[in-house]
C-alpha cells in the first residue's frame, strides 16, 4: 500500500508560509537567499514569491544585488508588503491609557497616551481609550488586524469585559474594551488582566524552558497575582484566578485581616479610594514595611500551597522594596520557594501585550499565505 503523500496545494501552502516567516525575520531577501535559507530550489522559491506577490503579501523592494561583469545575475530583493497591516497594543491602567501600533517586525511605532481622571468611571475610560486608538490609527495610516489589551482590572475570560470586584482600586463599574475597539480592528480583540501579561513578559525574558512554573505577585495601587503553570497562565473558570486581594492574612498584632483591608488600617490608601498610596507606602517607616511583608508572606504561603510554583516573583511599584522582608517573613514556612524581584521592570505589562500582539499578527498574515 502506497504511503500517503502531501497534496501539491499543501506543499505550496507550507512553502509560502516558510517564505513569509523568513521575510518576517530578515526583512528583505532575494529568491536565491530564500531558497538557501528554507532549503528549497530557486525555481520553487521564485514560484512562492510570485504567488505571495499576487496575493498582496510580498512586494519587490526595487533594490538589486550587484550583478554583471562576472558577478552573476542581478538579484531582486523582496519584502513583506506594507498592506499586511499592523497590530494594536493597548494598556489600561491608573496611569492612563497607552495605545501603540506594532508592525510585522515587532517594532513599536506610533504611541499615544491619554490620562484618566479619578474616579475612573467606565464612560471616561472608554472615551480615553477610543480617542487614543483613533489617533494611533490616523497617525500610523495602518489597518489593525488584531488588538491585544492589558487592563488593570479583573477580566471575564468569556467576554473580555472588565469586571468590578469589591474594593476595586481602579475602575468604578464595568467596561467592554472589545466593543470599544471593534470599529478600529479588522480581526480579534484579546483582553486580559495586566498582571498576566507582566508574568508572560517575565517568562519570555527568562526563557520558557527556564521559568515554567511560577507565581507573579504584583504590588502597586492594586494587588494581583498571576499563576503560570507549564509555561501557560492559568486563568480559572471565569478568568479571575490570582485575585488575591481578599485572601485572609496576618495584620497588625497578628490579627487576621483581608489583604486589601490592611492598607486602610495602616493609613496607606489614597483619599476617598481603596487604591494604595504608593508614595506614602514607600516613605513609611521600616516597622510598616515589616507588617506589609508579613501580610504578603501570608498570601504567598497560600499561593505556594495551592499552585506549587518553582519561584515567586514580585513586581509592581512597591513590590521589590519589600522582597527582603518577605524572605524573612517566609523563612520558616514548611515549603521553601525562592522569592525574588521581577527582572522585567520597563513597562512589563506593555512588553507582554506587545509580544502577544506581534505573535497574533504574524499568525494572521501567515494564514493568508
Amino acid at each position: 500500500m502506497d504511503s500517503a503523500k502531501p497534496s501539491l496545494d499543501l506543499v505550496r501552502s507550507l512553502t509560502d508560509q516558510h517564505v513569509l516567516h523568513a521575510l518576517m525575520q530578515h526583512r528583505r531577501l532575494t529568491r536565491a537567499e530564500l531558497a538557501t535559507m528554507i532549503g528549497i530550489s530557486k525555481p520553487t522559491a521564485g514560484e512562492s514569491v510570485r504567488r505571495l506577490t499576487e496575493r498582496g503579501l510580498v512586494t519587490d523592494t526595487g533594490e538589486r544585488t550587484p550583478g554583471g561583469r562576472g558577478k552573476g545575475r542581478v538579484g531582486f530583493y523582496y519584502a513583506l508588503a506594507p498592506t499586511v497591516g499592523a497590530a494594536l497594543a493597548v494598556t489600561i491602567a491608573p496611569a492612563g491609557v497607552v495605545a501603540e501600533c506594532v508592525n510585522i517586525y515587532g517594532e513599536p511605532g506610533v504611541r499615544v497616551t491619554r490620562q484618566i481622571d479619578r474616579p475612573a468611571l467606565p464612560a471616561r475610560v472608554s472615551a480615553a481609550l477610543e480617542d487614543a486608538v483613533a489617533e494611533v490609527r490616523e497617525t500610523a495610516g495602518q489597518d489593525f488586524r488584531v488588538a491585544v489589551v492589558g487592563a488593570a482590572d479583573p477580566v471575564d475570560r468569556a467576554t473580555g469585559r472588565l469586571v468590578q470586584l469589591p474594593d476595586a482600586p481602579f475602575l468604578v463599574g464595568s467596561l467592554d474594551p472589545v466593543a470599544v475597539l471593534a470599529p478600529y480592528v479588522d480581526g480579534p480583540v484579546v483582553v486580559d488582566n495586566d498582571v498576566n501579561w507582566a508574568a508572560l513578559a517575565e517568562r519570555d525574558g527568562a526563557g520558557a524552558q527556564v521559568l515554567r512554573d511560577f507565581a507573579y505577585m504584583y504590588l502597586g495601587e492594586g494587588l494581583g497575582c498571576a499563576i503560570v503553570n507549564d509555561g501557560e497562565v492559568r486563568r480559572g473558570h471565569t478568568g479571575l484566578a490570582g485575585e488575591v486581594a481578599h485572601l485572609l492574612t496576618l495584620g497588625p498584632g497578628g490579627r487576621a485581616v483581608r489583604f486589601i483591608e490592611l492598607f486602610g488600617k495602616l493609613g496607606l490608601r489614597r483619599n476617598g479610594s481603596t487604591a494604595i498610596d504608593v508614595d506614602r507606602l514607600l516613605a513609611s517607616p521600616a516597622a510598616t514595611h515589616e507588617v506589609l511583608a508579613t501580610a504578603v508572606g501570608g498570601v504567598v504561603a497560600a499561593v505556594i500551597a495551592l499552585a506549587d510554583p518553582q519561584a515567586v516573583l514580585v513586581g509592581g511599584p512597591w513590590g521589590p522594596a519589600v522582597v527582603d522582608n518577605m524572605r524573612a517573613a517566609t523563612a520558616n514556612m514548611p515549603r521553601h520557594v525562592p522569592i525574588r524581584a521581577a527582572e522585567v521592570t520597563g513597562e512589563p505589562v506593555l512588553a507582554g501585550v506587545r509580544a502577544e500582539a506581534l505573535s497574533r499578527l504574524r499568525a494572521e498574515v501567515t494564514a493568508d499565505g
